[in-house]
């Protein structure tokens, strides 16, 4: 089998250096900037990136050496801030347009093309009619991560030259693929489908600024995405079932690809760390990355 269509080819040749795959899962993505910080701060240097979904999104940022700047902005993030970036949608195939979020991060990061970035990044994205995992590696930044993270039922599909594409965490959710190639020392993955822990991160309770209906229909469909950890009963909405079902086929993919390509450290992130739109609680999740990087590679040493 051939590797996936593709757009652009770089290799990283580095000594002491990491190939670094970023994993899908909405807000629990967040942990993906502790991580990094963690690596940089323990020597290590990142020269391949590969992502999917938020995993696309935070590492397309990092290349473009703009992930500080995207760490005080996230974790200045409140609750109502989260539903001003969100943009519904009328008669079309997601809730939410994804142009408002992408505008205010083309704002602050600023675009650029991927083939100008300093590392190799690889945006993974799936092709709606064909269902192939696509390689996104060159064009601009941002309409690749704006690709990569076109989740079913959230976000519209992203229209990228001929083809329609999906979030790739739909074919890949952990993508080691793209970085197979790279002369690097270590690959290191990110796995945001790691085992539920009872306390992962503590509940926490935010309140909600009821100042117009818009926001509070938008917040309460928020809240229909996290179920509460004390509730054992059954859950029957039509949200709640669609993103169980695509977060257990994530998990079962993320399970066999880690599996087929046996990673050097794999730095996993409770799966029930958090709600999949929780991004304001980004203090609790970058910590959680530097806690877990740390774990995964005192789990290596001899």
């Amino acid at each position: 089998m051939g590797a996936p269509p593709l757009i652009g080819s770089r290799m990283s040749i580095a000594s002491n250096s990491v190939s670094l795959v970023l994993g899908s899962g909405g807000a629990r993505g967040l942990a993906h900037i502790g991580v990094i910080q963690w690596l940089n701060e323990n020597g290590f240097s990142i020269q391949s990136i590969a992502g999917s979904s938020i995993g696309a999104l935070v590492g397309g940022i990092y290349a473009a050496r703009k992930l500080e700047l995207y760490a005080e902005w996230v974790l200045a993030l409140e609750r109502m801030h989260v539903l001003r970036l969100l943009d519904p949608t009328i008669g079309r195939p997601g809730l939410f347009k994804g142009e408002r979020i992408m505008t205010v991060l083309r704002e602050l990061i600023g675009d650029c093309a991927i083939e100008d970035l300093p590392m190799a990044f690889t945006a993974v994205a799936t092709d709606m009619h064909s269902s192939e995992e696509v390689w996104l590696r060159q064009g601009q930044l941002f309409d690749a991560i704006r690709a990569s993270i076109a989740t079913p039922l959230v976000f519209t599909p992203f229209q990228h030259g001929e083809r329609t594409l999906l979030d790739g965490a739909l074919v890949n959710p952990v993508p080691i693929g793209p970085t197979l190639e790279d002369r690097t020392d270590l690959k290191v993955v990110v796995n945001l489908s790691g085992p539920e822990e009872s306390n992962a991160l503590p509940e926490v309770s935010a309140s909600l600024i009821e100042d117009n209906s818009y926001r509070t229909r938008i917040a309460r469909f928020i809240d229909g995405l996290q179920p509460s950890r004390a509730d054992t009963g059954p859950r029957h909405g039509l949200i709640d079932v669609a993103f169980l079902s695509m977060q257990t086929m994530q998990d079962t993919i993320a399970r066999l690809r880690l599996s087929t390509y046996s990673p050097d450290v794999t730095i996993e992130i409770p799966r029930n760390a958090c709600g999949f739109f929780e991004f304001w609680r980004a203090e609790e999740l970058i910590d959680l990355g530097r806690e877990r990087a740390e774990r995964a590679f005192a789990r290596r040493e001899p």
